[in-house]
C-alpha cells in the first residue's frame, strides 16, 4: 500500500524518540542563554498556551472514541481516564496511557519535562563542543538502559523476538507509555540544542552530515529496522542518527533549503496539530468510509494523508494560533 515508503510507516514509532530529542534541542537552542535568568512563570504559560487549546479540541473531535473505551475499560479505569487525560495525567498510567487519543500520551511526558526544563537549563553546561557531543551519547546510553533491562528479564514473558508494536504486557506499556524512559532521550537534545550553539560546523560538513545520515536511515529502514529489537526502537535507540540530522539539517545548504520552502515550513509549523489529531481523524474517516463515499478509495491513504494535513492546518490557523493569543492576552490582564 506505501511502496517504497512502508518501512518508515510501519515503524513510524522509531520518531517517537526524535519527538523527545528535538523537543529538548528547541527548548535549549532558545533558552539556554536565559539560564537561571529564566522566567518560571512566562515559560510554563507560554507552553501551557501552545499546547492545551489544539489538545482539548483533539479530545472534543475523539469523543466518538469513549464508546470504545467505554466497552473496553472497567468503570473504575474510565472514570478515572476521563479525569486525568483533561489534566494531561494519563501517561503516568500504563493502563490508561492511550486513553481517548492514543498519542496524546507524549503530552503527559512532555508536561513532565516542560515543568522540569527551567531548573535543568539553569544547570551549569559544559561549554566544550566535545564535552556536550560526549553528554549526548552518554544521555543516549542512559536511555537504553531500560528495554536492555526489559529484553533481559522479560517480566512480561514474551521471547525478544516476539515482540512488537502489538505486544502486549503491563511492563512493556510502563516502558513505551511512561514518562520516565523518555527522561534521558529529553537531556539528549538540552545537550545537542547546547552544543549546536557552542560547535563551529561549516555548512559543507553539514551538508555532508545530512546527506550521509539520511542514507543510512534509509538503508537501515530499508534491510535491518526488523532485526533491531522493539523495545529500544521505541526508546531512543535511533538518537544518534536523529542527532546528526538534525545538526546537519540546521546548516545553509541545498538539502536544508528544500526544508525551507514555504509549503514545508507551513506544514512543518503544523506538525503539533498534526501529530494530536491524525490517529483518531483517520479512524473517523474510515469509521464512517469517507473515502469511499467520495469515490476516491483508490486514491487512499494518500487521499486520507491529504486531508489529514487541510485539518491540521485548519486547527493550528483556528486553533493553535488564536488559542496562544487569547490565554496570553487573558493572563496578562491578571497581572
Amino acid at each position: 500500500m506505501f511502496g517504497v515508503f512502508a518501512p518508515v510507516v510501519n515503524n513510524a514509532f522509531v520518531f517517537v524518540g526524535c519527538f523527545f530529542l528535538i523537543s529538548g534541542f528547541i527548548l535549549a537552542y532558545n533558552y539556554a542563554d536565559r539560564g537561571a535568568g529564566l522566567s518560571k512563570r512566562e515559560f510554563w504559560l507560554a507552553r501551557f498556551s501552545r499546547l492545551y487549546p489544539v489538545y482539548v479540541v483533539a479530545l472534543l473531535i475523539s469523543y466518538q472514541m469513549l464508546e470504545a473505551e467505554w466497552h473496553y475499560q472497567t468503570r473504575q479505569h474510565f472514570i478515572e481516564g476521563i479525569i486525568l487525560t483533561p489534566l494531561l495525567l494519563q501517561g503516568f498510567s500504563p493502563l490508561l496511557a492511550t486513553f481517548w487519543n492514543t498519542v496524546a500520551w507524549t503530552l503527559s511526558s512532555e508536561v513532565m519535562l516542560y515543568i522540569a526544563f527551567p531548573y535543568i537549563i539553569a544547570m551549569r553546561w559544559p561549554r566544550s563542543p566535545k564535552k556536550l557531543a560526549w553528554m549526548v551519547m552518554g544521555f543516549w546510553a542512559l536511555g537504553l538502559v531500560l528495554p536492555a533491562l526489559y529484553l533481559w528479564l522479560q517480566p512480561d514473558g514474551i521471547a525478544p523476538h516476539d515482540l512488537n508494536r502489538y505486544s502486549p504486557g503491563m511492563y512493556l506499556r510502563t516502558l513505551k507509555f511512561t514518562p520516565v524512559p523518555y527522561i534521558p532521550t529529553f537531556l539528549a537534545g538540552l545537550a545537542l540544542g547546547i552544543l549546536q550553539s557552542k560547535a563551529e560546523i561549516s555548512n559543507r560538513v553539514r551538508m555532508w552530515m545530512t546527506g550521509g545520515t539520511l542514507l543510512v536511515m534509509a538503508a537501515l529502514f530499508h534491510w535491518w529496522i526488523g532485526y533491531l529489537p522493539y523495545p529500544m526502537l521505541h526508546t531512543g535507540m535511533l538518537t544518534p542518527l536523529f542527532a546528526l540530522l538534525i545538526i546537519g539539517l540546521s546548516g545553509d545548504h541545498w538539502i536544508s533549503a528544500i526544508f525551507a520552502v514555504r509549503p514545508m515550513v507551513v506544514v512543518g509549523e503544523a506538525t503539533y496539530c498534526l501529530y494530536l489529531l491524525h490517529f483518531n481523524c483517520w479512524n473517523l474517516m474510515h469509521k464512517y468510509n469517507v473515502p469511499q463515499k467520495l469515490h476516491v478509495e483508490a486514491l487512499d491513504p494518500w487521499f486520507s494523508y491529504v486531508v489529514l494535513v487541510l485539518i491540521a492546518l485548519l486547527a493550528y490557523y483556528t486553533v493553535e494560533n488564536p488559542g496562544r493569543r487569547w490565554i496570553l492576552k487573558l493572563w496578562s490582564h491578571r497581572r
